[in-house]
């Protein structure tokens, strides 16, 4: 194999392809990978100059700090909102996996578009999908439906960046219905949305009971209540309207409650597992996909051109492995509240920790390679820095890890008591890590199956762990087929070493007494444990793709598992030698055969524009 190419060999597709033109009143009809191709190339090449929804436009709009009008419109007229709406309410929404894969054309060309235009609006809506009652569902839908705009006010959180800070209160009127009062200063479309879900104060304390969660529809509400503020500037997402909402002695119907009194955290828990997995599964693994296209473009472009076999073609393959990983597991965890959401608590949290953490870790590699032109301004490589920028609010930061290890931690003791006992773990069913795998015909994910607290927890997170475990043992009937199986086969039976001695940790956590503060043991033991399902996820998803699949040639064979394993057992800290031979270059110009034919990075390998 080749390891030069010069700039011209990774032009990215021989011939333009022609953009679709976009019909107002559009009727979308397939499934996930059909509507998200649509989506694909309605927003055409990014690269083009002449596209008003290609790079040019977006970061001329990102400088402006305004939405991209054009492409919102745009969006408008596909119909995004049908997206957010379940199908028995009239909208496309039949699984969480496919919406993901509809978002991910917004999240790779630019994040704030895809959170102001699109997802921001399923994370308000999902309280009312889990628990409204018939009016409110048939009158969000209607809004959605039509094109309107629905946000979340969320409670505040102890560990509070500027998002999450500032709360509401809610208290009954003497008349019936009740009275809401307070402000927050950033809250993503304060200032164009139609109507907002509110998690509001209704009790005093910490306690579980603490908040309750209206709809508060602005057709509804006295006008001189309600006062949007000006908009907030922000470092990150600059594009998205980001504004303030003061709510001052604001008269709300008594139907405007969503469930019952004093029921908002436990909605939360049961809500933040949609919006954590397709965090992780639409914005960060579709942002990092571009991040690394990026920098495969520069080193095209470098008087050189692209050395595979040198320290940047090593940086490429590297952060390809992580994405591939990364993706194996985030689409783990979208499947799982397809096929089973009641066992999706503790899952989805440690997806969106190890996500998080992970392209975090890769994007810096990338800045390093990209060197100058990561901080290029222009339509070329501005999306770069947008990236930067940007990921770390979609993210929610600090607060969005805090908000995750507080599920976690516990969950570790659970992990102790079934390895004290010697309980057997059940393995996860291939289906959760076989991307785009069809379910029943008329299956449709129901948002009133996610639980609050973990439901058969040996079923889910222990489950593919054992995947882990399965996967590990099988491989060394590989072993045969050549020393990459045989390197991935030993890595394997190291990694399933660690998951025994990570349960053996989690018990002595059982000693110790629990306090409001986990020590910093149990934070050490969540990081060791979520890159070990990282782990399980990417071998089980290597030993499930079909070699005639989509891309099967590189999922089904061992070296982008092989890498990335290697990766994950030496943030361990585990002692594991370099990967064989021809690994890297080979996985670095499986990478750029991608770019040349124009396909995106991640598990789907979808044509792109």
């Amino acid at each position: 194999m080749n390891d030069n190419l010069t700039a011209g060999a990774l032009a990215p597709g021989a011939a333009a392809r022609p953009r679709p033109p976009a019909a107002p009143g559009l009727r979308v009809s397939g499934d996930g990978a059909a509507r998200a191709q649509y989506v694909e190339d309605l927003l055409g090449d990014p690269f083009a100059d002449d596209n008003p929804h290609g790079q040019r436009a977006l970061l001329a709009a990102d400088e402006r700090r305004q939405a991209p009008a054009a492409t919102e419109e745009l969006l408008d007229r596909f119909g995004l909102g049908a997206e957010f709406v379940p199908r028995l309410l009239g909208g496309r929404l039949a699984g969480v996996e496919e919406l993901a894969q509809v978002l991910r054309p917004l999240f790779r060309r630019d994040v704030a578009l895809g959170f102001g235009a699109g997802m921001t609006a399923l994370f308000a809506a999902s309280v009312v999908w889990t628990a409204g009652d018939e009016r409110q569902r048939q009158d969000t839908a209607r809004r959605l439906l039509a094109g309107g705009r629905i946000t979340i006010l969320h409670r505040e959180f102890a560990h509070a960046n500027a998002i999450l800070r500032g709360e509401y209160s809610a208290h009954p009127a003497p008349g019936g219905g009740f009275v809401v009062d307070g402000r927050k200063d950033v809250v993503i479309n304060a200032d164009r949305a139609d109507a907002f879900v509110a998690y509001a104060r209704t009790a005093d304390g910490d306690g579980p009971d603490s908040h309750s969660v209206f709809l508060l529809e602005t057709d509804r509400l006295p006008s001189h209540a309600v006062h949007r503020l000006p908009r907030a500037r922000t470092h990150g997402m600059r594009g998205a309207h980001y504004a303030g909402l003061d709510l001052e002695h604001c008269p709300v119907p008594a139907d405007a409650l969503i469930g019952t009194l004093g029921e908002g955290i436990h909605l939360s828990l049961r809500t933040f597992q949609v919006s954590r997995a397709l965090v992780s599964g639409g914005a960060l693994v579709a942002g990092m996909d571009s991040a690394l296209r990026y920098a495969v473009r520069a080193l095209g472009e470098s008087p050189r051109g692209l050395v595979l076999g040198g320290r940047r073609g090593r940086v490429l393959a590297g952060v390809f492995a992580d994405l591939l990983a990364c993706d194996s597991l985030a689409v783990a965890g979208l499947r799982l509240l397809d096929l089973a959401p009641e066992y999706a608590l503790v899952p989805s949290a440690a997806v969106k920790y190890a996500v998080s953490a992970l392209l975090h870790e890769d994007l810096d590699e990338l800045a390093a390679v990209l060197g100058a032109r990561g901080y290029d301004r222009g339509p070329a490589y501005g999306g770069f820095q947008k990236l930067v920028r940007d990921l770390p609010v979609a993210g929610l930061g600090h607060a969005g890890t805090a908000d995750t290890q507080a599920v976690l931690v516990p969950h570790l003791r659970t992990l102790g008591h079934a390895a004290r006992r010697g309980e057997p773990w059940r393995e996860a069913p291939a289906a959760l890590f076989t991307p785009g795998a069809r379910r029943a015909p008329g299956a449709a994910f129901d948002f009133r199956r996610l639980h609050a607290e973990p439901h058969d927890p040996h079923h889910a997170c222990d489950g593919m762990l054992a995947a882990l475990l399965g996967a590990a043992a099988r491989l060394d009937g590989k072993r045969a087929r050549g020393p990459r199986w045989a390197a991935l086969a030993d890595l394997g039976r190291a990694l399933a070493a660690e998951v025994h001695h990570l349960a053996e940790r989690c018990a002595t956590l059982l000693g110790r007494p629990q306090t409001r503060e986990p020590s910093p043991a149990a934070y050490v033991l969540v990081d060791r444990y979520c890159l070990l399902l990282a782990a399980a996820s990417c071998l089980a998803v290597c030993e499930n793709a079909t070699p005639t699949g989509p891309d099967g040639a590189l999922l089904a064979e061992p070296d982008w598992a092989l890498l990335a394993l290697t990766r994950f057992a030496r943030r361990l800290g585990l002692e594991v030698p370099d990967v064989p031979d021809g690994v890297t270059p080979d996985l670095a110009a499986a990478l750029v055969d991608r770019y040349r034919h124009g396909h995106s990075f991640d598990l789907y390998g979808m044509r792109l524009a």
